[in-house]
């Protein structure tokens, strides 16, 4: 999976090895097994399998109190289990391992062999069996110092109770031998990197799902510095540190942070090969990868590609087709940020990611013009199998990345209903915001709460906010309201800032500055193949065109932009483009064609369009047969509260109605076109010359 850039993988490979905090699982889940549970908090502890046993080991303290608060009966069934061998005897310990369920006879119970439940079992089992007499006498005194460490107070704490056994080196589950002689002389440097180890995996867990919850940049750093000055060689420590710069974008470090994890697990390697599937193999094939889009990120293209053939080589050896694949990505991202041509490795990633069951990299075929079809059944065969198997995250991003595709093409109808159900997944209760104003409230407000300022991804939505205000002074032709927002818009996004400063430009009639910045622009978004902003600037440039009313220079912009958006399959911005041309062929003195092109143009505009081009398609349909369509134009403009339409609405209307003969509504018109005129500080212009 790819987050902000950073493609994730199991890093911290774990080994099997029994602790006492696995103890204390495999005895939560054999209360499950024997007792009758209420319904209700059977499905509570069976969400909470999951994490118990794939996330780190906890204090006994923490454990309880998480089972307790989803089913107290078996959290003191637990607590009595564990006491009968805390305090009892080492028969006591191996008399339960006797007692579990065997995966292959529990057929009618969870530790059937296919279950989670039962390949948890399995390991366990299979791992306290390979473990000598000394290693179970061992993981035995550990046990016991694991439950008694939790009530005893803290002056009765003796400081020669042996460690916590966590960590791999203090177990060794391949081997026979009795070496508890040499590892007891290692304890006390092995059980702090236990918990370092522990404190990595929340850390980048957290950086990776959860980034408002995770410390903060520099807090972390702290951490990280205290854990390194420990031990300079703990390579995972050296990895999240690069995750961690990455979050405030420092390149220096994180680029040192990573070439340190190379090092780090280059050296302790020994028990891999760079081949191998998991731990070092894994690792170092990913940290490549990671190195490679480092580079990317911040236009490293010769270094980038260097790090990219090192990971393509090593993901080969291996026979990793999804590092691969990844590979595959990534490779097309830097061709295209060279400027080449890179549609074949599109048509070849999006084949492969589908394939692989990749639906983060089928997203890429949008760009170079894939039509809907084919993407959403590249997502398919994936969507089955998450909702077959309930993987409610995996099916909330898939519901995230549909809602992206289908904006993009312009469905917004459609983006729109994907967006509510995934809203609605982690809730009962129904989604209503009521107005669109007190939604886009509420919107940002939970999202300045989710991702606050200071993290990585509170990017988007302040460039989202501003671009909203952008337009509501826009539409209310508060230009002067409207410019002070382009910087910080253009430091957000330098491209959308340069778009939006051009646009205020041609407001205020400097048509010179404006024509100058859209052609830079659109000399730099043809290099970086920024299809849709390569549309939205023909459209302007031809908007430029109408102010000095040479629309017939504007014609093979407006074209030429037309058929880049059939192309692409964007039917919003080629709808846009066609009441851009309906406008023009009015304007050039062809109204049958002006309709011709309105009414392929309407129903889509009427389906899927911004409230704002639906009222202008409507606007310009009356201008072009002079029926009562205005009424309606008249409600979108007033859902936006857009004065400065209104305003040309009214006049449209009285003049329509005086042509008519109707004297009582041409007069109701001409009084609503006064009260609204002393609102606005912009002369009137005439409404022939705006869309």
């Amino acid at each position: 999976m790819m987050t902000n850039g950073v493609v994730h993988a199991n890093v911290f490979g774990i080994k099997d090895w029994v602790t006492p905090y696995k103890i204390s699982v495999l005895a939560l889940l054999y209360e499950m097994t024997t007792s009758k549970i209420a319904l209700q908090e059977r499905r509570r502890l069976n969400k909470l399998i999951l994490p118990l046993q794939q996330g780190p080991d906890l204090t006994l303290g923490h454990f309880l109190k998480t089972v307790e608060d989803c089913c107290p009966q078996i959290a003191y069934a637990v607590k009595l289990r564990l006491h009968e061998m805390a305090d009892g005897e080492l028969k006591d310990m191996e008399y339960f391992f006797t007692t579990l369920p065997t995966p292959f006879t529990a057929f009618d119970s969870e530790a059937y062999k296919t279950s989670v439940v039962g390949l948890f079992i399995r390991h366990m089992l299979l791992a306290y069996n390979k473990l000598s007499f000394s290693q179970v006498y061992k993981l035995y005194k550990s046990l016991q110092h694991y439950y008694h460490i939790h009530y005893a107070k803290p002056n009765d704490v003796q400081m020669d109770l042996p460690p916590l056994v966590g960590d791999g080196s203090d177990m060794d589950l391949t081997s026979t031998e009795d070496t508890v002689g040499d590892k007891m002389e290692k304890e006390d440097f092995d059980s702090p990197l236990t918990e370092s180890q522990l404190q990595n995996d929340d850390a980048a867990y957290l950086l990776k799902n959860d980034d408002n919850k995770a410390l903060r940049p520099a807090a972390l750093q702290e951490e990280l510095n205290n854990m390194l000055k420990f031990n300079p060689d703990f390579a995972e420590a050296h990895y999240l540190n690069y995750l961690n710069s990455m979050r405030v974008q420092d390149v220096y470090i994180s680029t040192h942070s990573l070439l340190h994890y190379f090092d780090r697990l280059i050296l302790s390697g020994s028990e891999g090969k760079s081949n191998g599937d998991e731990g070092y193999g894994r690792s170092l094939r990913y940290a490549a990868l990671n190195l490679a889009s480092l580079h990317c990120r911040f236009g490293h293209y010769q270094q980038a590609d260097l790090a990219l053939q090192e990971a393509i080589r090593i993901a080969q050896e291996s026979n990793d087709h999804v590092c691969l694949q990844h590979c595959l990505s990534w490779l097309y991202t830097l061709e295209q940020m060279k400027g080449s041509d890179s549609s074949v490795l599109t048509e070849d990633s999006v084949k492969m990611a589908a394939h692989f069951c990749l639906p983060s990299l089928v997203q890429q075929g949008a760009v170079q013009g894939k039509s809907a079809h084919e993407l959403m059944d590249a997502l398919k065969d994936t969507d089955i199998l998450h909702w077959k198997h309930s993987l409610s995250e995996l099916i909330e991003i898939s519901l995230a990345q549909t809602i992206s595709i289908w904006r993009m093409y312009g469905k917004s109808t459609m983006a729109q209903q994907q967006a509510q159900l995934l809203l609605n997944m982690s809730s009962l209760e129904p989604v209503n915001f009521g107005g669109l104003d007190a939604a886009t409230t509420e919107i940002f407000k939970h999202l300045k709460e989710q991702f606050p300022p200071h993290t990585q991804h509170a990017k988007l939505w302040m460039l989202c906010d501003l671009k909203i205000q952008f337009e509501r002074h826009m539409n209310d032709g508060k230009y002067h309201l409207a410019q002070p927002l382009v910087p910080a818009i253009r430091a957000l996004n330098k491209t959308e800032g340069l778009y939006r400063k051009a646009q205020v430009l041609k407001s205020l009639s400097r048509t010179t500055e404006a024509y100058s910045i859209l052609q830079k622009l659109q000399v730099h978004c043809e290099k970086t193949k920024c299809t849709e902003m390569i549309i939205r600037v023909m459209l302007s440039t031809a908007e430029l065109h109408w102010e000095s009313s040479d629309f017939s220079t504007g014609l093979p912009l407006l074209l030429q932009a037309l058929s880049l958006a059939r192309q692409h399959h964007l039917q919003a911005l080629a709808s846009k483009t066609l009441l851009h041309l309906a406008f023009t062929q009015l304007m050039l003195g062809v109204p049958e064609q002006a309709l011709s092109v309105l009414h392929e143009a309407l129903e889509p505009i009427l389906a899927h369009g911004a409230i704002m081009d639906k009222g202008r398609a409507l606007m310009l349909v009356a201008r072009s047969l002079a029926i009562h369509t205005l009424d309606e134009a008249t409600t979108y403009f007033s859902t936006l509260n857009c004065k400065q339409r209104l305003r040309d609405i009214h006049y449209l209307q009285a003049r329509l109605h005086h042509s008519l003969g109707k004297t009582a509504q041409r007069n109701r018109s001409a009084m609503l076109f006064h009260l609204l005129d002393p609102e606005l500080q912009t002369p009137t212009v005439p409404t022939d010359m705006r869309l």
